[in-house]
């Protein structure tokens, strides 16, 4: 995997606003937020997708996103927020390392803002999509 920003950050070769560190996971304030607060939170161990990082290190961000969000909504004040996470430069992720945002939503004008085009499920296409992901969970 090619060293990210995230890696040079994790490695102490840029400099960032650390909000919480472990041996397994790190937590930061982004320097683009989309509102005051707006926090990301990585796993040191790399892998550019949520399905390819270990159970360990998945438990151990687990652990701590609700322990940070309740310290980031009590910071900013804001009662409101979305977790983030894209897995994938068709789903948006940009920075190619797995990483959730943390991101305040104090007023409709600021914060993430979300389409959401919405379909439908056919009964026995969902039917046979579940039965599908059942036999892989297996």
């Amino acid at each position: 995997m090619p060293e990210t920003i995230f890696q040079k950050i994790i490695d102490g070769k840029i400099p960032c606003h650390r909000v919480y560190e472990d041996e397994k996971v790190l937590a930061f304030l982004d320097v683009g937020p989309l509102s005051p607060g707006h926090t990301l939170v990585i796993p040191k161990e790399p892998a550019v997708t949520l399905d390819a990082l270990s159970e360990e290190s998945s438990a151990a961000l687990g652990r701590v996103l609700p322990r940070i969000c309740r310290a980031v909504m009590k910071a900013t004040g804001t009662r409101e927020y979305n977790l983030l996470q894209n897995n994938g430069s068709l789903a948006h992720q940009v920075v190619q390392h797995v990483h959730f945002h943390i991101i305040p939503k104090p007023d409709p004008s600021r914060g993430l803002g979300i389409g959401w085009p919405a379909g439908t499920l056919d009964s026995s296409q969902g039917a046979e999509l579940a039965a599908r992901v059942r036999a892989e969970l297996r």
